[in-house]
C-alpha cells in the first residue's frame, strides 16, 4: 500500500510542476462579428483564453473596471467611436505597462503604425492576417514582448527603400530612428538611452 501511495504522490508532484498557465487576452474593437469570430478562434489556440470583449475604449476600461481583471495582452482595433485605438493604447499603457498591446487593423499607414506605437503597442498586425500568422505573433509577444515578422517593421523596411530613393517621406530623423529601434527588441528603457531622452518621453 505504501509503494502504491508513492508512486500516485509522485504523479500528483508532475501534474502540478508541469502546469501552464493561460494567457488571457482582451479583443477591443466596434465590429461586433469580428469581435465573436475572433474570439471563437482565439479559443483554438492552446493556453489562450479570452476574457473580456469591448466595443471602444470606454467600454473596455468600464468592463475592466467592473471585472477587476487585466489581461495579458489587448488586441486593439484602431478606429473605434468614443475612444479610439491610439487614445485607449495610450491609457493602457500608462495604467497596466506590463499589459502587451497589440494594434489589429486593417490600416496599414505608416503615420498610423508610428503612432500605435509610440502609444505603447508592441505589435502592429493586419486583419487578414493568417490565423497561423496570428498564434506565432501571440505566442512571441507573450514569450519576448514583442514581434518581429509584424507589419510595422515591413514598413519601417519600405520608408528606408523610399529614403534611399530621397523620396518625401513626410516624417522627421527623430521619427525614423525611433521607428527603427522600437522595431526591436530594446525596451523604452534602452531606446531612451540612446535617443538621450526621458524614459517618459519615449513612451508618449
Amino acid at each position: 500500500m505504501a509503494i502504491i501511495f508513492y508512486r500516485h504522490y509522485c504523479f500528483h508532484s508532475i501534474t502540478c510542476t508541469t502546469h501552464i498557465r493561460m494567457i488571457t487576452i482582451g479583443i477591443t474593437d466596434d465590429h461586433q462579428l469580428f469581435v465573436k469570430s475572433l474570439g471563437l478562434m482565439l479559443a483554438t489556440f492552446d493556453n489562450y483564453k479570452v476574457v473580456v470583449e469591448a466595443m471602444n475604449g470606454r467600454d473596455l476600461i468600464e468592463k475592466m473596471e467592473a471585472k477587476k481583471l487585466v489581461p495579458d495582452i489587448m488586441l486593439l482595433d484602431v478606429n473605434m467611436p468614443h475612444m479610439n485605438g491610439f487614445e485607449t493604447a495610450k491609457w493602457l499603457h500608462k495604467k497596466f505597462p506590463d499589459m502587451k498591446l497589440v494594434a489589429l487593423s486593417m490600416n496599414d499607414g505608416d503615420h498610423i503604425i508610428i503612432d500605435m506605437i509610440k502609444a505603447g503597442c508592441c505589435a502592429y498586425l493586419l486583419k487578414d492576417t493568417h490565423p497561423n500568422e496570428l498564434e506565432k505573433a501571440l505566442n512571441e509577444i507573450a514569450d519576448k514582448g514583442f514581434y518581429n515578422g509584424d507589419v510595422s517593421n515591413i514598413n519601417f523596411r519600405r520608408l528606408l527603400h523610399a529614403q534611399e530613393k530621397k523620396e518625401q517621406l513626410n516624417m522627421t530623423e527623430r521619427e525614423k530612428q525611433f521607428l527603427q529601434l522600437a522595431c526591436s527588441d530594446m525596451t523604452y528603457k534602452h531606446i531612451a538611452a540612446l535617443m538621450s531622452v526621458s524614459e517618459r518621453s519615449v513612451d508618449g
